[in-house]
């Protein structure tokens, strides 16, 4: 297979949707050679912020001169970006020649009588061998969905594994309540393993440290074992000082935009003095400053044009959007608020529409290019609640492009929902960026309609 073949591949995949377990991953990855057995992990789940961490995680390592695997999801742009080694996504020919390879191997499991893996099950395992054969150590894991029977959990063991919160998303697999959620997101936790977590619900916290306990982990929270101080917060990224596990930190940075990514900042070097603590993984305090300088995670409050202000942020659930509407309060002056949102079918809808659409004048109401987005047009209905002027445009770039027309130098546009939506909006955005410094000029809108200047 070619590139463009191993995509419709995977997009073939994408039929079996979410099929929870770790039967198939084990078997496939079995057939493989176990990759897995070969490799040293750090683990990250959570329900926010835990991509964030693994990028932060990953740079220092990286810094302290590791060949270091990251594994992540989803994508923005290209599906090579889930896969990195020293943040180099995986070349095009070599996941095109991995998926080659392992197509006649899903072939044989499925005559064999085993289930067909899914698409992400599929992707963890060509991760977990291309990792392997480009002798990673350590490879930085991203959990896809909860933790216990998510496919990363195929791994026999961490030097770290870490929970950065827990709030409610994802119910309908992994319970109706924060308790059910963390006992779940708890599962990637390993007998006499270290585990960090920044997690403050009370019953969050209580359901990871009962699993450490009952596993013999060794527990360290942030904010109680380690703690951390603001400085400041600007468009410019943040400064805070931490006092760690090994030592104490006085203006430490991240270009990364928003108070939270303080916490996930602090929560990084936690993972990683946690790794030199009980693993010695040889990194100094230079390496971290540096590599949290050299950080970089975008779709996150990512700032893509200024006058006006253009923001986008994968805000995709309840506690995401909580954090962008501090965030927007925080960091930003603006006259008006043009809010560009999309939301797939299966997210709390309604609750981040309240939390979003009080402070717009504008709310467009786009479609994510996902075949979760369901009834989309639902969300111009909850946003009428809260005033404003509401539209309905299904292409994402035309939401932009009338945002853009809309918006007077001093407003501020932000994209926000399903990062499916904000991956076609940076890209978009992008372009036009590169082809018009003014980021204006060429576009017009006219009944809903643009002049498409993508190639």
């Amino acid at each position: 297979m070619d590139y463009q073949e191993a995509l419709d591949f995977l997009r073939e995949l994408t039929k079996f949707g979410f099929n929870l377990g770790l039967g198939r991953i084990r078997e496939l990855t079995r057939r493989c050679g176990s990759p897995q057995d070969r490799l040293r992990f750090i683990h990250i789940g959570g329900t926010n912020g835990k991509g964030s961490v693994a990028a932060m995680v990953a740079s220092i390592l990286q810094e302290a001169g590791y060949r270091v695997g990251l594994f992540t999801s989803p994508h923005l742009h290209s599906y090579t970006e889930r896969i990195r080694v020293n943040g180099m996504p995986i070349p095009e020919e070599r996941l095109a020649a991995l998926l080659t390879w392992f197509k006649p191997v899903l072939e044989a499991m499925v005559a064999s009588g085993y289930e067909q893996p899914t698409e992400f099950e599929v992707s963890t395992a060509v991760a977990l061998k291309y990792f392997a054969e480009e002798g990673v150590d350590p490879a930085v894991l991203e959990v896809g969905l909860g933790g216990a029977i998510d496919s990363t959990n195929v791994i026999p063991a961490a030097l770290v594994s870490c929970i950065t919160n827990v709030g409610m998303d994802h119910m309908e697999y992994l319970g109706n309540n924060i308790a059910e959620i963390a006992r779940v997101k708890a599962g990637i936790i390993k007998k006499g393993g270290t585990v960090v977590t920044a997690a403050h619900h009370p019953a969050a916290l209580e359901e990871i440290t009962r699993a450490c306990r009952e596993k013999g982990a060794t527990l360290y929270c942030v904010g109680r074992e380690v703690t951390w101080q603001e400085r400041r917060v600007s468009l410019e990224g943040g400064e805070f000082d931490l006092e760690g596990l090994l030592r104490s930190y006085t203006g430490l940075r991240t270009p990364l935009l928003g108070r939270h990514q303080l916490e996930n900042a602090a929560t990084a070097v936690t993972i990683v003095e946690a790794a030199v603590r009980h693993h010695g993984l040889a990194v100094t305090e230079g390496h971290i400053r540096r590599g949290l300088t050299r950080a970089s995670w975008p779709g996150r409050l990512e700032i893509m044009h200024r006058e006006p202000m253009v923001v986008i942020d994968g805000a995709h659930n309840v506690d995401g959007a909580r954090t962008l509407r501090r965030a927007l309060a925080e960091l930003f002056s603006y006259r008006r608020l043009i809010l560009v949102l999309g939301m797939l079918a299966d997210k709390e809808r309604e609750k981040v529409v309240a939390e979003l659409a009080p402070l717009a004048s504008v709310v467009i109401i786009s479609r994510p290019n996902n075949h979760r987005a369901g009834n989309w047009q639902s969300l111009a209905d909850l946003a009428r609640r809260y005033g404003g002027q509401i539209k309905i445009i299904e292409d994402i770039p035309e939401a932009v492009a009338c945002a853009l027309n809309i918006a007077g130098p001093s407003d501020l546009i932000c994209v926000t929902g399903s990062l499916y939506m904000v991956a076609d909006a940076r890209e978009w955005l992008k372009k036009l960026k590169k082809e018009d410094s003014t980021c204006r000029q060429r576009i017009s809108f006219e009944g809903y309609s643009y002049k498409d200047t993508r190639p």
